[in-house]
């Protein structure tokens, strides 16, 4: 295992403080993330302001030392793991600096928890949309790097969407700014939607300004069950070419309604596809809204829908959704998650495809998740310590890739790339792309020393 340069060792101690810890107890601490892996750091930077993250990635720069930026460790593709480098802790710097309601916008230090904004945000009136599942232990900065979303992505936009400038250090440890305060912007290159869902590999962001929308004074729900995912489908392209938008429209295939309705407990009946459907907005024109998403969910196939009466009876509507966790964790002790995404008409040949990789590997394969943008979490059951079920599930990975690529799809809509996807991205890109991609890294962090190893493969 390499091992950090004493005189760098030494600088860092001078330059951090408090801010500096190679002890074993923060090594273990910092060593893994949401893909549970595991590859200790060389040491954890704390950093307490901007102009000591650029000193930093100087003084590793010249010693020829990688960094991996990292917010709250939730990365489910490896993209914070830090073996053989420096992690750089942005625990220090979490306030949020401003929130102005008039140009809705909040401008915050990449620390800041996606909960906690949400909570300040909330007493003007105001939300941040990207809401990922672990919005209470992610951070901004994490939201940004692997562009994040969520089931309200399919209104909202997900964090690329909702970011209007960044202020980042680069691979040289210069800091740049890009981008600013206002909604429109035709001023040079758009370096501010490059750096977001970019991993950490080409800047280290030390300051965002957000993007803010309107919290809504009211929601309403819908469920739809369907003889099957392709009755489903057609109800999403019909939900999606109307003029009220969702705020969420989530999916579940006939194998996710049975777990969370036989080991989750939900109250919902047997079908081969559910639709859950999620309006907001103002008291007055709510309703109108809810009859519109209604009438375009009718259709072919429809076996069933239901409406909730008030907040109580829309808590039971996602009851499925929100057991689905838990049952998963019932049957399988582990579970490649995945996160594909196809063009909405191509959900249900992804779902059958999905149902035919279960049969012949033997495994459990799940398909959820945010439908109006084709974004669907594959979820490969298995357990580790079974050598077989092990082999096939690995195997079942790289033909789940295939399959939402020969689609037209993408590897991935939210998690990012990371280590666990890197390995595919040839099949994603062709040669030129991946070159170009090369160059902007090249650009930005000439000597390599950001997040190495992750999302590009090697040349």
């Amino acid at each position: 295992m390499p091992s950090l340069p004493a005189a760098l060792e030494t600088e860092l101690a001078e330059l951090l403080g408090e801010g500096w810890r190679s002890d074993a107890a923060i090594l273990a601490a910092h060593g893994g993330d949401g893909s549970r892996h595991r590859a200790a750091p060389l040491g954890v930077a704390t950093p307490a302001d901007r102009a000591q993250v650029g000193a930093l990635v100087r003084a590793c720069r010249r010693h020829r030392v990688p960094l991996v930026a990292r917010g709250g460790g939730t990365s489910s593709t490896g993209a914070a793991l830090a073996g053989g480098a420096v992690a750089v802790s942005f625990a220090r710097m979490d306030r949020i600096l401003d929130i102005r309601t008039d140009d809705r916008i909040a401008i915050v230090e990449p620390g800041v928890r996606n909960g906690a904004l949400q909570h300040a945000l909330a007493a003007h009136g105001l939300f941040w949309p990207p809401d990922p599942a672990s919005a209470d232990d992610c951070t901004v900065g994490g939201n940004l790097a692997c562009n994040a979303g969520g089931p309200r992505t399919v209104k909202y936009g997900a964090s690329r969407d909702n970011v209007l400038g960044l202020a980042a250090v680069t691979g040289t440890g210069d800091i740049v700014t890009v981008g600013g305060a206002t909604t429109k912007d035709a001023t040079g290159y758009d370096l501010t939607h490059l750096i977001v869902g970019s991993e950490g590999t080409l800047a280290l962001i030390v300051e965002a300004t957000l993007k803010l929308a309107p919290l809504p004074e009211a929601r309403a729900s819908l469920r739809a069950l369907y003889d099957d995912a392709a009755a489903a489908a057609a109800a999403v392209a019909r939900i999606m070419a109307q003029p009220a938008a969702p705020s969420m429209l989530e999916f579940m295939d006939a194998a996710c309604i049975r777990l969370a309705r036989e080991v989750g407990g939900a109250e919902i009946a047997e079908a081969g596809a559910l639709l859950l459907i999620e309006a907001d907005g103002d008291a007055a024109t709510l309703p109108h809204a809810l009859d519109a998403l209604e009438r375009a969910a009718r259709g072919a196939g429809l076996r069933a829908i239901e409406r909730a009466a008030d907040d109580a009876a829309g808590a039971r509507l996602w009851a499925a959704r929100k057991a689905l966790s838990h049952a998963q964790r019932a049957i399988a002790p582990a579970k490649l998650n995945e996160d594909v995404v196809v063009p909405v008409s191509r959900i249900p040949a992804l779902v059958d495809g999905i149902q035919a990789l279960a049969r012949e590997f033997d495994l459990p394969i799940i398909a959820f998740g945010h439908a109006g943008n084709g974004n669907l979490h594959a979820n490969i059951l298995y357990d580790p310590a079974d050598a077989g079920q092990d082999a096939r599930a690995h195997a079942a990975l790289p033909r789940l890739f295939a399959l939402a690529l020969s689609l037209g799809g993408t590897l991935s809509g939210e998690h990012g790339i990371g280590t666990a996807k890197r390995g595919f991205m040839r099949d994603a890109f062709d040669a030129p792309t991946l070159a170009a991609m090369r160059a902007v890294k090249a650009a930005l962090d000439p000597d390599g020393i950001l997040n190495p190893g992750k999302v590009l493969p090697e040349a």
